[in-house]
Order: structure tokens, then sequence, then C-alpha cells
């Protein structure tokens, strides 16, 4: 099991945010997990997730944006979610210094963090992990999400439901190609946005949840291994 030690940080134009690092002993990296727009850092999603990354040695730092640290549904301007994935940044580096760092998170907070990895290098990240990527609102197929993603410098993992309605694949398959080597897909038959799978597939959610886990630190071995 994973020691579970909380923690706050301060965002810029945000005030004070909760962070929870979930540090199994075996840690190889340490992933920023940012959550979705309509559900904190403690969601069964975001706990799940964080249990099986452990499972595999990979550390989470999973926070609050601010208006979810203070209850509040409509999602901070993008200026104050960006310069949350930054003050994160810096909060999870001072909290495990020896740790690779990897950044991403649940829909939004990927979306989020690629948009400040954009803007400017994320000081010490190697790689994002987006867990459903928000290409477009549901059922409203387009791509002008995705445009920033040029500017992003460093290695980026998609892993897409084929039920996403959040992100069509053939509109997100021609992205990643022409992203290049920068950015890898892996698609997970059945599921959704949530990563809710059907029972024909012959998996259970949980399997899909271990799946993405697995993938995770499969890539993420190879991240280092061209860092390194």
């Amino acid at each position: 099991m994973p020691t579970n030690e909380q923690l706050r940080f301060v965002v810029e134009g945000g005030g004070e945010v909760s962070a929870l690092l979930a540090r199994p002993k075996d840690a190889r990296w340490l992933l920023l997990l940012a959550h979705g727009a309509g559900a904190g850092m403690t969601h069964p999603f975001m706990e799940k997730l964080s249990a099986d990354l452990a499972a595999v040695g990979i550390a989470t730092f999973r926070y609050q944006f601010p208006y979810m640290e203070q209850r509040r549904r409509v999602p901070d301007p993008p200026a104050v979610l960006t310069a949350t994935v930054v003050a994160a940044v810096q909060a999870a580096r001072q909290a495990a210094p020896d740790l690779p760092l990897l950044a991403g998170g649940k829909s939004m907070g990927g979306r989020m963090t690629s948009h400040a990895a954009a803007q400017h290098p994320l000081d010490g990240v190697e790689g994002l992990v987006f867990f459903g990527f928000p290409l477009h609102p549901p059922n409203r197929p387009g791509t002008k999400r995705a445009d920033h993603l040029a500017k992003v410098t460093i290695p980026m993992l998609f892993l897409q439901g084929t039920r996403d309605t959040l992100a069509d694949l053939e509109l997100l398959r021609p992205v990643c190609t022409k992203l290049g080597a920068r950015a890898t897909l892996h698609v997970i038959e059945t599921a959704d946005h949530s990563f809710h799978v059907l029972k024909s597939s012959g998996k259970t959610d949980a399997d899909a949840l271990h799946g993405l886990a697995e993938t995770t630190v499969s890539w993420a071995k190879g991240v280092q291994h061209r860092s390194g």
C-alpha cells in the first residue's frame, strides 16, 4: 500500500488548494494527476486509478483546481487552471525531489496540463498522460482543442475509449499522427469517456483501469529510456 500524504499549495490568482501524494515503496515515477471538470481529486475513478498506478510503481500527486476546492460548479478561467498546473508541478517536485515527473490527468485536467506545457516548459516534467483527452464537446466533432498540442515538446500518451463521445477517434488519430513520435495513442475497446466498458468486451471496468496503469508504466519506461 502506498503512503498517503495530505498537502497544500498556493495557486497564483486562485488561493490555496489541497493535494494528495500517494507514494508506493517501489515508486519509480511521480505522476501529477489532475481531475476532470465535474469531479474532484477524491472521486472514485481518481482513487482507483491512483491505487492501480501505485501497484505498478507510479506515485501520484492528485490536486484540486481552485473552483473545486471552493466547491464552485463552474471551472476557473483557463489562466487560473494552467497556473494551478504550474504550481502543482513545483509542489510535486518539492514533495518528491528524487522521482522523475510525469503530468496529466482525467479529461479537462489533462487538457489544461497540455495547455500549461504548450505555454512554457513544465519544470522537470518528462511526459504528459491524458486519461481521456476531451478533443471536442460531447457529440460535436472538431479538432480545435488540439491546436496547441503542436507547441508541446515532450512525449504525450493518449488513453482513449472507442465509445468516448468527447473524442472521435477518426479525428484524434490524424491529430496524433501529425504530432509524430511525440504522441502515442492507446485505444481501449468499448470504453466510454469514464472508461466504463461493455460486458460484451469480456472485461470489467476494473480490468480497464488496470490496463490504463500497465500501459502508462510501459510508456513511461520508453520515455525514460529516450531521455536517459
